[in-house]
C-alpha cells in the first residue's frame, strides 16, 4: 500500500520474524488493516485526528512461541494501522508497565 513503511527498511526486524514479515500472506493482510482504517491511524482517529498509518502493530506481540500462530499474526482483531508517534508510543507503554525507575535512577522490573 502506498506510504506504508514496509518491515526491514524502517524497524529493526527480529530474526525469528523476518520471513513471517516479508511473506505475502502477511503483506495481504497489512494492506487489508490499512485499508480498513482508511489509511489513517486508528489511534489518531479516536482522538478526532487525521493522520496516515505508517505501521502495521500486533496488539498481542509476536513471540519466537507464537510467530507461527495465525490466531496471533494474522488475526485481524490483534492487528491496527498506526502512525510512526502512535505505534512508538504503544511500545513505550508496554515497556513502562514492565519496569519502574528506582529513586537512584536505576531501571528494575516493576513488581
Amino acid at each position: 500500500m502506498k506510504g506504508l513503511r514496509k518491515g526491514p527498511q524502517f524497524y529493526a526486524m527480529k530474526k525469528y520474524a523476518e520471513t513471517f514479515y516479508k511473506s505475502r500472506q502477511w503483506q495481504q493482510v497489512r494492506d487489508l488493516v490499512v485499508q480498513r482504517a482508511g489509511g489513517l491511524c486508528e489511534r489518531c482517529a479516536k482522538e478526532g485526528k487525521l493522520t496516515p498509518a505508517a505501521v502495521v502493530h500486533h496488539v498481542i506481540p509476536i513471540t519466537p512461541e507464537n510467530i507461527s500462530d495465525p490466531k496471533i499474526t494474522m488475526n485481524l482483531d490483534n492487528l491496527m494501522a498506526l502512525c510512526v508517534d502512535c505505534h512508538a508510543a504503544m511500545h513505550h507503554e508496554k515497556a513502562r508497565a514492565r519496569f519502574i525507575v528506582d529513586s537512584a535512577g536505576r531501571i528494575a522490573p516493576r513488581s
